[in-house]
C-alpha cells in the first residue's frame, strides 16, 4: 500500500444523531478540493444514481471475488448488501494528489488508518451526552422503538471510541461544532 503518494485523506465519524451528516455537507460546500470516496455496492442502483458516480454497482459475486482477492479497505454486508471501499481506487486518487473525504464507522475508520497511517487524519463528531443523542434520534421520529434501541446501543460503543481519533468535536450547537470543524479540515489539508 505505501504511503508515498502525494493526496490526503480525511475521515470523519460520528453515531447517527450527532448532526455529522449536516457538517459533512457543509464541510463540501466550503472544500470543493475534498472528493468523496466511491464505494462498490451490490444493491440495486436507483434511477437518481450513476454508476461510478454514486457508487460502483456490482454484483454480489464480484464483490465476492474482490474480497477473497483482498481488494477492499473496508466491507460490510448491511441487509442483505454488501458495501466497501476499493484499495485501488483510493491509491490512485491519493497517487493523483487529491484529497478524499469519507463517512465511516469506527470499524471503517480503524481499516483507513491502517492502511494509510501517514495519509488519513481522522475526525470523531461527538453528541454533547447521551441523553442528548437519545433525544435527538427520538425527535426525528423515523425509528420503531426497536431501531431506537439498535441504535443508542451503536452509537454507545461508537461514542466510547472518540478519543481513539487524531481530532474530536462535540456538536453541542452546530455553528460552533461547524467552525471548528472547518478548521480542523483546513489545517488537515495545509499541513
Amino acid at each position: 500500500m505505501g504511503d508515498d503518494c502525494t493526496g490526503k485523506i480525511v475521515v470523519i465519524i460520528g453515531p447517527s444523531g450527532t448532526g455529522k451528516s449536516t457538517l459533512i455537507q457543509r464541510v463540501k460546500e466550503q472544500f470543493p478540493q475534498l472528493i468523496e470516496s466511491i464505494s462498490y455496492t451490490t444493491r440495486p442502483r436507483r434511477p437518481s444514481e450513476t454508476d461510478g458516480v454514486h457508487y460502483f454497482f456490482i454484483s454480489k459475486t464480484e464483490f465476492e471475488e474482490m474480497i477473497e482477492a483482498g481488494e477492499f479497505l473496508e466491507w460490510a454486508k448491511v441487509h442483505d448488501d454488501y458495501k466497501g471501499t476499493g484499495k485501488g481506487f483510493v491509491q490512485k486518487k491519493l497517487e493523483e494528489g487529491k484529497y478524499l473525504l469519507f463517512d465511516l464507522d469506527v470499524q471503517g475508520a480503524d481499516s483507513i488508518k491502517e492502511a494509510f497511517p501517514e495519509k488519513a487524519e481522522a475526525i470523531f463528531i461527538a453528541p454533547p451526552s447521551l441523553e442528548e443523542l437519545e433525544k435527538r434520534l427520538k425527535n426525528r421520529g423515523t425509528e420503531s422503538e426497536k431501531s431506537l434501541e439498535i441504535r443508542l446501543s451503536n452509537s454507545k460503543k461508537e461514542i466510547l471510541r472518540k478519543d481513539d481519533y487524531d481530532y474530536c468535536i462535540i456538536n453541542d450547537e452546530l455553528e460552533r461544532a461547524y467552525t471548528e470543524l472547518e478548521a480542523t479540515v483546513r489545517s488537515i489539508l495545509d499541513s
